[in-house]
């Protein structure tokens, strides 16, 4: 990575941090969320660490998303779990390390469901939250997708006993877009056993899974 490149991803991550601090200050969660499509139209489209390889940027016709349902928008409960070193499939092949560290609890589609949170080992570290579901490999990416990842800004709010986990943010990992770019994938503690039809889908799938 040279100056430029760097230069180039703190743009992205200031304009991603900006995104999130404004979705969490904003009283209209579905309002919120119609800024964050446009806002990530924008930045798939013109970026230059845009997931997407040039070729695809132009003819980008914007990301594909399920119709806001707030149903799919839960505050869950964060209850402490012994911390276990989990090693994280990713999608060249590799692994990386995270700690699990809590589990969030929460009702959806009327039972209770949980999924285990992690932080990045490493350097400042970081709360990482992905799922997949009964639509993952249909219409949504085969390899899950994410709630939070706040290494990267993507913190929906909530406080130290709570999380907000708005489905209808989640979000396909870069690696879901152009193979060049290594993403952990979603381990099975966190493979929901419903169809979850909110949030972004896959950018090469139509059923609904």
């Amino acid at each position: 990575m040279d100056a430029a490149d760097a230069l180039a991803l703190l743009d992205w991550k200031r304009r991603v941090f900006a995104l999130y601090a404004e979705i969490r200050a904003a009283e209209d969660p579905p309002t919120a969320w119609r800024r964050w499509c446009d806002v990530r139209d924008e930045l798939f489209r013109a970026h230059p660490q845009s997931p997407l390889a040039a070729d695809a940027r132009e003819r980008f016709a914007g990301l594909d998303y399920f119709g806001y349902d707030a149903t799919q928008r839960v505050v869950a409960s964060v209850e402490p779990a012994e911390p276990e070193v989990r090693r994280i499939g990713a999608s060249g092949g590799e692994t990386v390390s995270f700690r699990r560290f809590a589990v969030a609890r929460f009702e959806l589609d009327g039972a209770a469901r949980a999924l285990e949170l992690y932080w990045l080992v490493g350097y400042g570290g970081g709360v990482f939250c992905p799922f997949a579901d009964a639509t993952s490999g249909g219409s949504t990416y085969g390899g899950g997708r994410y709630l939070l990842d706040t290494v990267k800004g993507a913190d929906l709010g909530g406080d130290d006993r709570q999380l907000v986990l708005d489905f209808n943010f989640a979000y396909n990992p870069s690696c879901s877009y152009d193979p060049r770019w290594v993403c952990p994938l979603t381990p099975p503690a966190n493979r929901l056993p419903i169809a979850v039809r909110a949030g972004e889908r896959h950018p090469h799938r139509t059923n609904d899974g």
